[in-house]
């Protein structure tokens, strides 16, 4: 029998059997279930269906597609259960309406949920996860690639395999050129524009790279290329807090993985054809390359000038360095599509910035610094005594030599400055801020502690330069002044941002670190040490040509002005190598220059650069004897004994004569 005609019998019988007379009795009417009421509910009986609706039976029986047997359980005798409850005694029948007994068990299929405070297992919804670090700075995946972005890559890269590999001079602002080109094409297509801030910061970094093209010395072209990544990072990012200038290079290094994904989607969109193909110029570069490359070789051939003219024009590409030029074009082509990525979309540093720290009691925190000013201001002190009464000052104290004096405390003034920069630092964050006598206090005890670390800055300068005064100008003694120098700038700008407001000052000391980078790579440091040596040598101090043979190119202007045989020696072991075009700067083409013109002579230089050389005013006599001696001679060379002790050559036992 269908579920529905099953269940429309039990109805049947269970009206019937209510309806019966002879199980009714006195005063049982209250008591009985009337169809519909909550105890017929309660105790699974059918209500009294209306017209056009199913019983409650019926849409369980349709539902779950079981008989109505499956919302209870059957009775002993096989009935169910709401038959089995009208044919017991009408006590029964009350009673089990009162307690609702035969409530129906839910069904099988549904799982048991086990009660909170039950024996079996409860699960708990774990807390999300902190997203990432970066997301919350992190831009959205920038616009396609373009086409320009794409060839100006593509030329950045050729550009870097082809003029790599031989130094540094104006092939690194030639790379750099493209390079600003495919920022700027990514940045427009993803719809930003650049202001002028950004403008002038990347002008900024360009300018830097003239150090390489001015200068020979390593050590300033390597600070200039590293100090260029500050300027070109914020022209990308456009930051403005402490965390966004300190952490924007970092963001071209989060790029580069991204940026090989996104130039690579852009190749094989414009490989596959359609308006965006490249096929038609790839094939054009190809046929103007192959027609340079055979009508070059045959007028090359046809002229040596020109050949030499060519020579001279291109690099030489050999097969033994193809591997090495090929990774280089590979490596360049990378790091313009990152930056290319990071102009496109870049990341927000300034949100990684801290917040407010702390704000303290005008006790707790005014107490340890009005300390502080108070001991600057002793040193100070005596610092003034020392700087105006002189070598007299310092030999009546303690016996120590001016110089001496002043080499053993620059390094701590160093410090001591960088560590006042340190702590100013944090007593702005943690500083009171409840109100206006709040600001006159800050303002006051920190434009004390600047004001008393200039006077420190000044000291330590000082004493760097009565200590080069009387040893000579070495390139570490050049770097930490020019460091001090710096930092007593830095703290001028801390100054006046407590005047003028903060918001600028980040930027403000990158700005004045990249020219103090660039003032000093355009400086030649190569070129004042050797000058300043020869000057101090023309006083009457010592010379060590031993140093001021292992400068650069740069030196070699002054060390031109040498008398031989010191001449000779000095600028001998200086490298002038010969370089193509794009990796000479202009100080090695000064070089070349001065040594074509008066080429050096072979002469023995091994006592003059092991030992200092005696000032010329030492033995004027011998000096003057010695200088006749050496001129050239018909006779052939001649080695006579060196002048009396103390003359210019005290520490050669012979005098080489030309």
């Amino acid at each position: 029998m269908p579920d529905g005609d099953k269940g429309i019998e039990e109805r049947r019988r269970c009206e019937d059997a209510a309806e019966s007379p002879e199980r009714e009795a006195p005063g049982a009417t209250a008591g009985k279930a009337t169809p519909g009421s909550a105890a017929d509910r309660r105790a699974g009986a059918p209500a009294e269906a209306e017209p056009g609706e199913h019983t409650g039976a019926a849409r369980d029986g349709e539902g779950a597609g079981g008989s109505a047997q499956a919302d209870g359980e059957t009775a002993p005798d096989g009935k169910a259960p709401a038959a089995a409850l009208l044919e017991k005694p009408v006590e029964e029948r009350e009673a089990a309406g009162a307690t609702g007994a035969t409530t129906a068990d839910p069904a099988p299929d549904v799982p048991e949920v086990p009660e909170p405070d039950g024996d079996g297992p409860r699960y708990e919804r774990l807390p999300d996860p902190p997203p990432p670090l970066l997301d919350k700075v992190r831009a959205a995946p920038p616009a396609p690639v373009g086409t320009a972005t794409l060839v100006a890559a593509a030329v950045t890269g050729l550009l870097g395999g082809l003029l790599l590999g031989e130094g540094l001079a104006v092939n690194a602002l030639l790379i750099a050129l493209p390079l600003a080109a495919a920022a700027w094409f990514a940045a427009r297509r993803a719809g930003r524009r650049p202001r002028l801030s950004s403008l002038a910061w990347g002008a900024g970094g360009l300018a830097l790279l003239a150090v390489p093209v001015w200068s020979d010395a390593e050590w300033p072209t390597l600070l200039a290329l590293l100090a260029a990544v500050g300027p070109g990072a914020l022209a990308l990012h456009g930051c403005r807090s402490w965390a966004g200038v300190l952490l924007a290079p970092f963001g071209l290094v989060t790029s580069v993985r991204r940026a090989f994904g996104w130039g690579w989607r852009g190749v094989r969109e414009r490989a596959s054809g359609g308006d965006k193909d490249l096929a038609p110029l790839m094939r054009s570069v190809l046929v103007a390359v192959i027609l340079l490359l055979v009508f070059g070789g045959l007028f090359a051939t046809a002229d040596q000038a020109f050949a030499d003219l060519l020579g001279s024009l291109v690099p030489d590409v050999g097969a033994s360095g193809a591997p090495w030029r090929i990774a280089l074009a590979v490596l360049v082509t990378g790091g313009t599509l990152a930056v290319a990525h990071t102009a496109a979309a870049p990341t927000r540093w300034d949100g990684l910035g801290p917040g407010p720290g702390r704000a303290r009691g005008r006790v707790e925190w005014a107490l340890p610094l009005v300390l502080l000013d108070l001991l600057f201001a002793a040193f100070v002190a005596v610092q003034a005594a020392v700087l105006l009464r002189g070598d007299d000052a310092v030999r009546a104290g303690d016996g120590l030599t001016y110089a001496a004096y002043a080499r053993e405390g620059f390094w701590q003034l160093l410090f001591a400055t960088v560590l006042t920069l340190a702590v100013i630092t944090v007593a702005v964050r943690v500083a009171p801020r409840s109100g206006p006598r709040d600001t006159v206090l800050v303002r006051a005890v920190l434009g004390v502690l600047c004001l008393l670390t200039l006077v420190v800055v000044a000291s330590a300068v000082r004493r760097m330069d009565l200590y080069m005064g009387e040893y000579g100008l070495t390139r570490l003694r050049l770097s930490v002044v020019a460091m001090e120098l710096w930092l007593g700038v830095v703290v001028l700008l801390i100054l006046a941002a407590g005047v003028l407001g903060t918001r600028l000052l980040p930027r403000a000391v990158l700005a004045s670190g990249a020219v103090a980078v660039l003032a000093f790579g355009l400086a030649s440091p190569d070129k004042l040490i050797a000058e300043s040596n020869l000057a101090a040598h023309r006083d009457g101090r010592t010379l060590d040509l031993g140093y001021l043979s292992g400068l650069s190119a740069d030196a070699v202007p002054a060390l031109d002005r040498l008398d031989e045989p010191l001449r000779s020696c000095a600028l001998r072991a200086i490298d002038v190598p010969a370089a193509p075009w794009y990796a000479t700067s202009l100080s090695q083409a000064r070089a070349r220059e001065i040594l074509a013109a008066r080429p050096l002579q072979a002469r023995p230089c091994h006592d003059m650069l092991t030992g200092d050389i005696s000032p010329p005013s030492a033995d004027p006599l011998g000096h003057a004897f010695a200088s006749a001696i050496n001129a050239p001679s018909p006779a052939g060379p001649l080695l006579l004994p060196a002048p009396g002790p103390g003359g210019p050559h005290a520490n050669s036992p012979t005098v080489p004569a030309g």
